[in-house]
């Protein structure tokens, strides 16, 4: 009989699609329910607000008692049974992108510099929060103040601004020791509202920087004290690969992970909670890419999507609407070469927004 997991968080579709497909019995505690996720698992609970998260992971757990828990995204901090993965006494830390910043410089990490109110431009964070799409560069005490009317005067940090490309590793942890197991350069949201949010990825990374990102990324989850599978965030420039966030859960760009490597990421996540780890990093078998799509207008899904679930990933249920620039899917794409996948990307989405319009 396969093991039983419960996947419990904000959003936990591309976390249970991997269990799932690794062989194992999934039930999902996740906000939005999308159909390619209750479509793989044997059961699932919708929640609206966090507030409610801790009580339908007890009632599920009740109803089902799996053998593991893996939490995502709004959930690192819940105090669960059976936990697979890192626990919230280490993950604490790097919930807080201050705190993260002063890990980062004890042990010798290249970071951007931390500034104080009044230097600018600057790229204005508040501490809590993921996915970067509170983010904005300021370039003025104006420009701050009207940010933190935006932010609803969160706490927040200022850092040196450095342009360039957004880039991750995933990394597998576990004891101490830690395994860079692929690259990823990350697809922002751009234009003028929420531009750094995160918007898909690219796996492998084809940056120059990406093995120097890589070598930095496994000393940050070695002494992080996180175990499993997890994401450290980047930027890189000509000359160095500057660390930005640690995500101690599974991250967003696990479907191009998988998509590049042929791989069960899954299962190395559990392997590695039991304190195993691959000997070297995998061999990519080409180029991964993944990009969120926003409605170019507003939009009523009249088809049953899910036919498409090789090619697009998220899925609405038929009926329902999108309001003009609203997160409607993820649509993928793949091929030998960035160049390569980025052309089947755009084929995809131009298929996926013919089924919408028909």
């Amino acid at each position: 009989m396969s093991k039983s997991i419960l996947v419990a968080g904000f959003t936990t579709r591309h976390v249970a699609v991997s269990a799932a497909k690794a062989g194992y019995s999934v039930y999902a505690v996740d906000h939005f329910c999308d159909a390619d996720l209750t479509a793989v698992v044997k059961d699932h609970m919708a929640f609206d607000e966090l507030e409610e998260l801790p009580f339908a992971i007890e009632e599920m757990m009740g109803r089902y008692n799996p053998d593991y828990v893996v939490t995502t995204s709004g959930a690192e901090l819940l105090e669960v049974p059976k936990r697979l993965g890192t626990s919230p006494s280490a993950a604490e830390r790097f919930m807080d992108k201050g705190e993260t910043q002063k890990f980062f410089e004890e042990i010798g990490i290249p970071v951007p510099k931390r500034l104080e109110r009044g230097n600018y431009p600057a790229m204005a964070k508040t501490l809590s929060g993921a996915g970067g799409w509170r983010n904005a560069v300021v370039h003025n005490e104006e420009e701050l103040l009207e940010w933190l009317e935006f932010v609803q005067n969160e706490p927040f940090m200022l850092q040196e601004f450095v342009e360039g490309t957004p880039a991750s590793v995933c990394c597998l942890a576990s004891g101490g020791k830690a395994v860079a197991l692929c690259t990823n350069m990350q697809i922002l949201r751009g234009g003028d509202f929420c531009p750094y949010a995160f918007s898909g990825s690219m796996t492998p990374c084809p940056h120059p920087m990406a093995s120097r990102m890589a070598d930095i990324a496994e000393k940050i989850a070695a002494e992080s004290g996180c175990v499993g599978c997890i994401g450290i965030d980047f930027v890189l420039t000509d000359t160095e690969a500057y660390a930005i966030e640690i995500n101690p859960r599974f991250q967003g760009t696990l479907e191009t992970v998988e998509g590049a490597l042929g791989l069960s990421i899954f299962q190395l996540h559990l392997d590695a909670c039991s304190g195993i780890l691959p000997e070297r990093p995998a061999v990519p078998e080409g180029f991964a890419v993944r990009k969120i799509l926003t409605a170019p207008e507003d939009m009523t899904v009249k088809t049953d999507l899910l036919p498409l679930s090789d090619i697009i990933t998220d899925i609405p249920y038929p009926g329902t609407t999108f309001e003009k620039g609203q997160v409607m899917f993820s649509v993928l794409g793949k091929g030998d070469t960035p160049e390569e996948a980025l052309a089947s990307l755009d084929k995809h989405i131009s298929l996926a927004v013919q089924h919408i319009k028909e």
